[in-house]
């Protein structure tokens, strides 16, 4: 009776290894086709970028990032975690003087105090329109090559719209990167083209 309980669990155990692997390897295939396939989510989008090895190349694709990045923040779905991933990555984006203001703790406190607004005034950014290429503005101030571009933003609160502008002012780092050193809310008589 003995011989046959034991031999009874170790088949057990063996049943649950093998659908436990079954169950790993159909989940990793699963989400390995998703990504081949393009089916995933923009948070994870933002969060899989490289920035390190894949750096924007424009002042215009920084912002397109971080215009991405702050949509994913207020109209997605995503744990905590994935909140500071998102964060870090939009981090990544800014100007080492910038980052100086604003430490990590600070930033995602003020970040998650602005998300929590957003949704209880049921609020999203509808679409995010950068300017064109050539109306960038390119400057030197101080000795550094900085550019200047401007992001009009749509919004819905509740079955409202509104529209929203702002200037990015971005610094070509020691790398040749540019990174985002301030922003600021422009008025409609302010931006030219839109």
């Amino acid at each position: 009776m003995r011989k046959v309980l034991r031999i009874g669990i170790a088949v057990i155990c063996m049943v649950c290894l093998v659908v436990g692997y079954y169950a790993y390897l159909s989940r990793r295939n699963s989400q390995s086709k998703a990504e081949e396939t393009g089916e995933v989510s923009e948070v994870q989008a933002i969060i899989n970028k490289n920035f390190k090895s894949d750096y924007p190349a424009t002042a215009r694709a920084v912002v397109k990032w971080y215009n991405r990045i702050i949509t994913a923040y207020y109209s997605e779905d995503y744990s905590q975690e994935d909140l500071e991933k998102m964060a870090d990555q939009a981090r990544m984006l800014m100007d080492d003087e910038l980052l100086a203001y604003n430490p990590r703790d600070t930033y995602l406190a003020s970040l998650s105090m602005e998300i929590e607004d957003y949704h209880n005034r049921s609020r999203t950014i509808v679409s995010a329109t950068i300017s064109d290429s050539k109306e960038v503005q390119y400057k030197t101030v101080n000795g550094y090559e900085c550019a200047f571009i401007s992001v009009y933003y749509f919004i819905r609160e509740g079955s409202s719209y509104d529209r929203t502008y702002e200037d990015f002012c971005l610094r070509k780092d020691k790398d040749g990167n540019w990174k985002i050193l301030t922003w600021r809310l422009a008025t409609k008589d302010e931006i030219n083209g839109y």
